[in-house]
């Protein structure tokens, strides 16, 4: 069946959906949790970097067991625990009730994230690759974006609890389509079941990529979480605030797309080079000068072309039979700066007195990610390794 893997591609960029959407939720909320709890904004960052806590020490283990007892079921896990994350946290009664929903929901994104890379190399060759995992990529943006639309009139109509609750939406339709159409794909490669690593070689390559992947996207999520309560505390707007959102989240999404494109073209280093500069001249643009839409469209849409080629090389340190314990150790990393940075951030903002004083903290975040990918590429052959997908 030639639409299963698209079919396949679709439910996991709806689990991606429902990744950004859940880890946005509190940022789009923040206004309403600091008023009803009184947190401040180191406590906010605690609160969304509950989301990824516990991907530090399950990354790993859920990569074992996606080998010992296959993707559809370890990825399915998953899904069905996104779902009843976001039931948990809109059912509690305070701060820590939240977390622990958003903790649990956390969990089930490990697993769905983990297996996503091997899955889309198992199903997609060649340039149908680069289009799989940016569509995979891009898809995180889409739920950014959707949070900062849907939650506001939500949150009005229907309070926080109405609000959390719209979080297992999009996790429990990823979970129907997925495993309404996973198969495993007839030309895989056997998988050992037996507990092993990566080689050396591979784990190095797949750290250092890993650690790329963490600034990158630990810098632009703690960005845009603390970019609402900075665009508010300005005396910018609720409908500029959305707008001002959902250019620099779904920006992304062609610009991913269209990056995937120019990397086979001109070159993967080119392209990333060009989107991480953008990237950190939007963000220290929008942090201390006005006009906040047309530095969305700088750090969104021009410094957004770049992901998917950081994507790609990770998914490709490993060999096919390493890939889901080789991408587990990638997370691990991912998790490890997502679950501190949005609270880094809000210790730099505590200290400003300012929102703005944590979004220069995620630019200088961000920019990590050139000498961490330069290290990747003095040790491997990014041209090759493209050329092999």
């Amino acid at each position: 069946m030639q639409l299963r893997p698209w079919i396949i591609l679709t439910a996991m960029a709806l689990g991606r959906v429902a990744f950004g959407y859940q880890f946005q939720t509190v940022a789009t909320l923040t206004p309403g949790l600091m008023g009803r709890f009184g947190l401040s904004y180191a406590e906010i960052g605690s609160l969304i970097g509950a989301y990824n806590l516990l991907g530090v020490f399950i990354a790993v283990p859920l990569g074992l067991l996606g080998r010992r007892f296959g993707d559809r079921v370890v990825l399915g896990a998953g899904l069905l625990l996104m779902t009843a994350g976001a039931c948990i946290s809109a059912w509690a009664d305070g701060p820590a009730g939240i977390a622990v929903g958003r903790t649990a929901a956390g969990a089930g994104a490990v697993a769905m994230i983990v297996l996503q890379g091997k899955i889309i190399a198992d199903w997609f060759t060649g340039p149908r690759f680069m289009i799989g995992i940016s569509v995979s990529v891009s898809a995180f943006a889409v739920g950014m974006g959707l949070a900062g639309l849907v939650l506001p009139p939500v949150l009005a109509i229907y309070g926080l609890r109405g609000a959390f609750l719209t979080g297992a939406v999009p996790a429990g339709l990823a979970l129907m389509l997925f495993l309404g159409s996973y198969r495993v794909p007839p030309h895989a490669l056997p998988v050992p079941r037996r507990f092993s690593l990566p080689s050396r070689r591979e784990c190095l390559l797949l750290v250092i990529a890993g650690l790329a992947w963490t600034a990158y996207t630990s810098g632009y999520s703690a960005f845009l979480s603390y970019l609402p309560a900075s665009l508010a505390s300005r005396g910018y707007g609720v409908a500029l605030v959305g707008v001002v959102m959902t250019v620099a989240t779904w920006g992304n999404v062609p610009a991913i797309l269209f990056g995937g494109g120019l990397a086979a073209r001109f070159g993967g280093f080119r392209i990333f080079l060009i989107g991480t500069l953008f990237l950190a001249i939007g963000m220290v643009g929008g942090a201390l000068a006005g006009w906040p839409l047309a530095w969305a469209v700088v750090l969104g849409v021009l410094g957004a072309i770049h992901p998917g080629v950081i994507m790609a090389i990770g998914t490709l340190s490993a060999r096919p039979e390493n890939r889901t314990v080789g991408m587990s150790l990638f997370y691990t990393l991912y998790y490890l700066g997502g679950s501190f940075s949005p609270t880094l951030c809000g210790v730099v903002a505590d200290h400003a007195g300012r929102p703005e004083g944590g979004l220069l903290a995620a630019a200088a975040i961000s920019v990590l990610a050139v000498p961490i990918y330069m290290l990747h590429r003095a040790l491997a052959s990014h041209e090759t390794m493209l050329v092999r997908a």
